[in-house]
């Protein structure tokens, strides 16, 4: 595993569309890819908490987020766009799995643009905030996307289902609200739970699985006070796994540099 850089980042997403879709932590992703592309830097403390800002280095709020109602329920939209003349990277931030809404990107997708790669993920809000009992609807769920996602992406784009990253057993902070705090000890075995189905599925569609829980299972120094969220060094990480994958996935090979698994665990 060794680290990505500024310049080979930009190689290899060069006339590249990414989508990533997801909840808070897939944000951050999308914020240190778009980093990344413009330089060797980490995200700070304030970015990584920001979220519904109108500019992020030099991207831009496309929906939601300070143009609209800024919450932290179920109802909460946030789309961003970085774009420059050989880059577009688009992040659509969702809270359940199959929805009304999950529906109107994909027909975003079936008439506009056909992105490269899709890079998404939704568990901890489906399997928290709908319903006690998510075991039958997530797995429903989870079905009526991947058919969908395989319909109406084209056959050469890379579809890459995250797994959810490990939890706390005491989560804080805005996404546990009142009417949840008393599920916070139980969620982090309900995401591991989650994920095995998800991932199962997600194989068995063809689908292309990253699983960031096993990576960062022995890494919880870099996990956030409030058990959710990830420091800078774990979002560079993140960026450096999926950039591996996708450079794998094209048969491109990315020159060696210092191993990321020794910059990380500085």
């Amino acid at each position: 595993m060794n680290t990505v850089t500024h310049r080979q980042a930009v190689e290899l997403l060069h006339n590249k569309f990414i989508v990533v879709l997801g909840d808070s932590n897939h944000r951050s992703m999308y914020k240190d890819l778009v980093l990344l592309l413009q330089k060797d830097a980490h995200l700070t403390r304030s970015q990584l908490k920001s979220k519904g800002e109108l500019v992020f280095e030099h991207d831009t709020l496309v929906e939601g987020g300070r143009m609209g109602e800024m919450t932290n329920g179920t109802g909460y939209r946030e789309v961003r766009q970085f774009c420059t003349d050989h880059h577009l990277i688009r992040f659509y931030f969702v809270t359940f799995t199959f929805s009304a809404y999950v529906e109107t990107i994909l027909e975003d997708f079936k008439k506009g643009i056909k992105p490269d790669v899709v890079v998404l993920n939704s568990c901890l809000w489906d399997v928290s905030r709908y319903c006690r009992q998510w075991r039958p609807d997530y797995k429903e769920n989870l079905n009526r996307l991947f058919i969908r996602l395989k319909s109406v992406l084209p056959d050469d784009c890379l579809i890459i289902w995250n797994m959810a990253l490990p939890l706390g057993w005491r989560l804080t902070g805005g996404f546990l609200v009142p009417e949840i705090q008393a599920l916070g000890p139980m969620l982090r075995h309900d995401v591991i739970e989650a994920n095995f189905y998800s991932a199962t599925l997600a194989n068995a569609y063809g689908l292309d699985v990253l699983d960031l829980h096993f990576f960062f299972r022995h890494s919880l120094q870099h996990r956030a006070d409030d058990g959710v969220h990830w420091n800078a060094l774990a979002h560079r990480y993140i960026t450096q796994l999926l950039l591996q994958h996708i450079a794998h996935a094209w048969g491109e090979e990315l020159l060696r540099q210092q191993p990321a698994a020794v910059l990380f665990q500085q």
